[in-house]
């Protein structure tokens, strides 16, 4: 039993033992041909690398042959540049070479001929001597006073050709100046509509019945006094049936007259210390009202930037009138054709514009004031902090002061066009044929005038003067004349045009 049990440990030792060795002499048979075949590899590997690296040395060595090869013919093409600018210069050199020799050989003919007209114009000194010497003793006079009378009779010629060539290009200026000025006003006119504004002195308040009215005159008539007295109108209560008239050339103080007898007759109290109330009630809604009409105004115009004081100024013309004319409507059409004309003549028709708004704020003022309403005007617009063409633009536009930029006169001719349109101001027919008699007369107080005639609705005198008693001259100096005489003595809207008018009739009668 036990030696069974070593035979087979000795047999598994021996077994044990010989695979070992046959697992050795496997492993290092398979890891000597993995070596070999590793080898092999990398010889091949070796020889293709060395290949590889052979053929990028020759591309570059090819690459390189090239650049040097580029290199050289650009060196070359660089010196033959080189030479041929060489021989260039060469050339030149001896071009100006030869030209500095021709320029010696002028400046050596130059300089004889020079001496040559020294000498001559030496002689022709000495013969110019002889010859003055022998026109003097001729003619008696010396060189100097020859001069002085030939200079002179120079001048006189000289004076004559500039003033016909002055008066030529004065009558043709003004010929085309009245043609562009005339175009530009039709323009200007024919852009602007506006309806007609005239105002009256009275209002009228209208009544449900006559009931009201005794009631409105109350007891031995204390309410209407007390309602003139508060207001500043008259009220006329006559037979005129549901009506009551009210008079006043204030139009602020009729409409808080009006507003005020509306709110007394739709509330049905009315005694003095009611109508107090009421009228001093209505004075603060109509001064806030002002005001809005101020500022809608503006807006409406595009205007933009107002003093407070100037809109209230202008909302207050709102109920004001000018010969009939509603101050508020003539400010506006007066505005609008400043924006029109000042665009057609290339100016700024925003300042235009406003200008044209602001020019007769001198006749709504707080305070009245002994200044013509135009320097006034130009005062309080000054004090709002206007700017300075616009200021001299109001204050100039009846000529009290001088017009300093072209936006004035524009304000001037544009007032006039708003003012003398048709329909656009009133006047009671007896002043007006007074006036135009007055113009008539003014004109036939000169001495040469046979006829004359106010046309245009006073807006012309056309003055009929004796050719046998006037010349052409005198006939200009007449109508300057009249002209200042009628402005220092008369007062008349916008303008007045004199136009004297001298002709000579010759007539002859075949039999």
């Amino acid at each position: 039993m036990i030696s069974t049990v070593i035979a087979a440990i000795v047999a598994l030792v021996i077994g044990g033992c010989m695979g070992y060795a046959y697992f050795r002499y496997v492993v290092t048979g398979k890891y000597n041909q993995i070596i070999d075949s590793a080898q092999k590899e990398a010889e091949v590997l070796k020889e293709k690398k060395l290949l590889e690296v052979k053929e990028k040395f020759l591309n570059k060595k090819s690459e390189l042959e090239k650049e040097v090869q580029q290199r050289t013919q650009k060196i070359q093409a660089n010196e033959n540049r080189l030479k041929q600018r060489e021989i260039t210069l060469n050339q030149r050199h001896d071009e100006l070479s030869r030209m500095k020799h021709d320029v010696d050989q002028i400046q050596v003919q130059i300089e004889n001929e020079r001496k040559v007209l020294d000498a001559k114009k030496v002689e022709l000194d000495k013969m110019q001597e002889q010859e003055r010497t022998k026109l003097e003793e001729l003619s008696g006079l010396s060189a100097e006073e020859a001069k002085a009378r030939l200079v002179e009779s120079m001048k006189d010629k000289a004076r004559m050709d500039a003033a016909s060539y002055i008066n030529e290009v004065v009558d043709q200026a003004k010929l085309d100046a009245n043609q562009k000025a005339k175009k530009i006003v039709i323009q200007t006119i024919q852009r602007v509509a506006t309806e007609t504004a005239i105002e009256n002195s009275v209002s009228v308040f209208h009544i449900d019945n006559d009931e009201v009215k005794g009631r409105i005159i109350g007891r031995e008539g204390r309410n209407i006094r007390a309602l003139e007295a508060a207001t500043g109108v008259e009220i006329v209560v006559d037979d005129t049936p549901e009506s009551i008239i009210i008079s006043a050339f204030d139009p602020v103080r009729r409409e808080v007259c009006r507003l005020a007898l509306h709110q007394l007759v739709a509330d049905g109290r009315i005694h003095p210390a009611r109508i107090e109330e009421v009228v001093a009630k209505v004075k603060k809604q109509l001064e806030n009202e002002i005001i809005e009409t101020g500022k809608r105004t503006a807006i409406d115009l595009g205007i933009h930037g107002l003093h407070p004081d100037l809109i209230r100024i202008v909302g207050k013309m709102k109920y004001r009138s000018s010969y009939g004319q509603n101050l508020l409507q003539h400010a506006r059409e007066t505005a609008n054709l400043c924006s029109v004309m000042a665009a057609e003549l290339g100016l700024n028709p925003k300042n235009a514009k406003r200008a044209g708004l602001l020019h007769d704020i001198g006749k709504v003022p707080d305070e009245e004031s002994e200044l013509p309403h135009a320097l006034l005007g130009g005062k309080m617009a000054e004090r709002c902090k206007e700017k300075p063409e616009i200021v001299n633009a109001i204050a100039a536009h009846h000529d009290e002061v001088e017009m300093q930029t072209l936006l004035a006169p524009i304000v001037q001719v544009c007032d006039a066009i708003s003012g003398a349109r048709p329909g656009a101001r009133r006047e009671i027919v007896e002043a007006y044929i007074k006036r135009l008699n007055d113009l008539e007369a003014i004109a036939m107080s000169y001495p040469g005038v046979t006829k004359t005639y106010a046309i245009q609705a006073g807006r012309e005198l056309r003055v009929i003067v004796g050719a046998d008693k006037m010349t052409d001259e005198e006939s200009t100096n007449l109508s300057n004349e009249i002209a200042e005489k009628i402005q220092n003595e008369m007062t008349y809207p916008g303008q007045v045009k004199i136009t004297v008018i001298r002709e000579t009739r010759s007539v002859a009668f075949a039999k």
